[in-house]
């Protein structure tokens, strides 16, 4: 799973369950453990099988259901020629302005932003306790906001695991009381999200 299809994974099941009732996320639920073995959060982190339920359940309306569920976490608007994506569900809203507000996580960002490099060469280039640091870049690991990006070969032969930020560029802005986040994404992170690419095609 892509980092973008993570940090919207956890605003949009919330999305869904709160939009389709507990009786109809149920039977959804048992379909996709029946047809994929899987459930719904986890065919949130792979779209294309909850797209297929959905269409079981619902038919062509389906369409209409993701983008609903999309628009309530984020809206994809064309910038110059660009997608960017603009955050509109106040917990994501929430995560990036916490990970923007510790400044050990700012650094951590700005350190990697349009690089990929292993968790001990952050560490090292922000100048942070390694302790914090480790806890620090789990935590954006697991918010969507670092992503795996390729292996480093250690001396003794260990594949390391590389990270990088999932957005080139954010802006963050406040306008009458209203605070906008949008993100700038490498363009195969679009191509790779299979949120982003299924409701592309509604």
């Amino acid at each position: 799973m892509v980092g973008i299809d993570r940090l919207l994974s956890k605003s949009l099941d919330t999305v869904i369950r709160e939009n389709l009732g507990s009786r109809t996320v149920q039977k959804i639920e048992n379909r996709l453990v029946e047809k994929y073995g899987i459930t719904l959060t986890e065919s949130i982190e792979q779209f294309q099988k909850l797209d297929s339920v959905l269409r079981e359940f619902f038919g062509s309306s389906a369409d209409g259901l993701e983008n609903k569920f999309l628009r309530n976490v984020c809206e994809i608007k064309l910038v110059g020629g660009e997608k960017h994506v603009y955050i509109e569900n106040s917990s994501l809203t929430k995560i990036i302005l916490e990970s923007f507000g510790d400044d050990d996580k700012k650094k951590i960002l700005g350190v990697i932003n349009g690089e990929s490099m292993i968790i001990s060469e952050i560490i090292e280039k922000c100048d942070i306790a390694q302790t914090s640091g480790y806890r620090k870049i789990n935590s954006l690991i697991d918010d969507g906001l670092l992503v795996p990006s390729g292996y480093v070969s250690t001396s003794d032969g260990k594949k390391v695991t590389k990270y990088r930020s999932i957005f080139n560029n954010i802006n963050i802005e406040i306008v009458k009381n209203k605070i906008n986040v949008s993100l700038y994404l490498p363009k195969a992170d679009f191509e790779t999200s299979s949120i982003l690419t299924v409701c592309a095609q509604n």
